[in-house]
């Protein structure tokens, strides 16, 4: 469990989450709070919540956080895990629920639907997407549904299908798992009374070959997507049709300036919350990418590349005024803040840093311990 301390609140403060790699007796699950005018980060606290809890997600109303356990055996089966944590309201440290098997091996991403009824989980060695209720006291019913995906690309890193992120649309009718193996974007629509995931008769969309979708993420207005490809190094501006639940692409560009020649990965996708800028992340270049989003049409226009500072820089925030960008390089182990230009979206270093092990997921919410102050 979480013992964090009290800190002296400020509206300009916020709490950030930290899902790290670690091994199950180390502490895995961090929590810092983040001031917003000066971009520090001041830790609080730390729980062992559990081997690798990869990727966390919290309800709306930051009363429980869940998190995937990203590892290849659960209970003597080859399956990850999926934690449940109640949150202390005065500190915001975590005390565990309970665990249910992710019935996929290696679970990488988790979200919530938007009633907070389910956690969606895509398990990327497994290759499947799976769907757990909520209890009304937060915990996690063992899964109701699970879909298993099949096909492979023509990529060295496709060989099977590998399910790497899973979200509601802005509506919670649809759901959407992306899977880099097979270059799909599947729909499922959302059964609440059957506790099921219905699949479409067709992808949502469909990527180009060896692209490896990894991300997807939604624009505030929600007519619009974009989705990252980790294996070509692209971003694909979407057009959403929120009564079939399709894509139809509007743009592809490249994530890399045009006089890089070595390896490279994408990993995480942000639209600001002005939904004015897009951020995605480099691994290998090591940097951000930065393009303005045109509105209506979607477009995207390079701003810039931006160092990370760190190497690897498996995911990163944006926090909710949209003031500051976080940064986790994962081989650097550090969390690394920079500035946003409000006018041009771009990022310029705070100065301020922390070391973490292995951080691979940041969620900055607001403080509700000032609720309770």
């Amino acid at each position: 469990m979480i013992t964090a301390e009290k800190a002296p609140q400020s509206a300009n403060e916020y709490l950030l989450y930290v899902g790290t790699y670690a091994k199950p007796e180390e502490d895995s699950i961090f929590l810092y709070k983040l001031n917003v005018s000066t971009g520090a980060l001041t830790r609080l606290g730390a729980t062992k919540a559990g081997a690798n809890p990869s990727y966390l997600t919290l309800d709306s109303r930051h009363e429980h956080l869940y998190a995937v356990n990203e590892t290849t055996d659960f209970q003597g089966k080859a399956s990850g895990a999926v934690s449940a944590f109640a949150i202390d309201q005065k500190t915001g440290g975590l005390a565990l629920l309970n665990q249910q098997s992710a019935l996929g091996s290696a679970p990488c991403y988790i979200s919530l639907d938007r009633m907070n009824r389910y956690a969606l989980v895509a398990s990327y060695l497994g290759g499947n997407v799976g769907m757990l209720p909520i209890e009304p006291n937060g915990e996690l019913a063992p899964i109701a549904d699970t879909q298993q995906h099949t096909g492979s690309g023509p990529h060295k890193n496709q060989k099977a299908p590998h399910a790497h992120c899973i979200l509601p649309d802005p509506a919670n009718r649809f759901v959407f798992a992306v899977d880099l193996g097979t270059d799909k974007v599947y729909g499922y629509q959302l059964d609440a009374k059957e506790d099921a995931l219905v699949p479409r008769a067709t992808p949502a969309f469909t990527a180009a070959p060896g692209a490896g979708p990894r991300h997807l993420t939604f624009h505030p207005g929600g007519q619009l997507a974009y989705l990252i490809n980790e294996l070509n190094s692209t971003i694909t501006a979407l057009r959403y049709d929120e009564g079939a639940g399709t894509f139809q692409e509007i743009q592809t560009l490249s994530t890399l300036p045009s006089d890089f020649t070595g390896e490279n990965s994408c990993a995480d996708i942000h639209v600001s919350p002005n939904g004015e800028f897009l951020y995605g992340s480099n691994r290998g270049h090591d940097s951000l990418v930065v393009y303005a989003i045109d509105i209506p049409s979607g477009r995207l226009t390079l701003v810039e590349h931006v160092p990370t500072l760190g190497q690897k820089p498996r995911n990163f925030t944006i926090d909710p005024t949209g003031q500051l960008v976080l940064v986790a390089n994962q081989a650097t182990n550090n969390i690394v803040t920079f500035r946003v230009d409000r006018e041009t979206g771009k990022l310029t270093p705070t100065g301020k840093s922390v070391q973490v092990p292995a951080p691979v997921c940041l969620q900055v919410v607001e403080d509700f311990t000032r609720r309770s102050a």
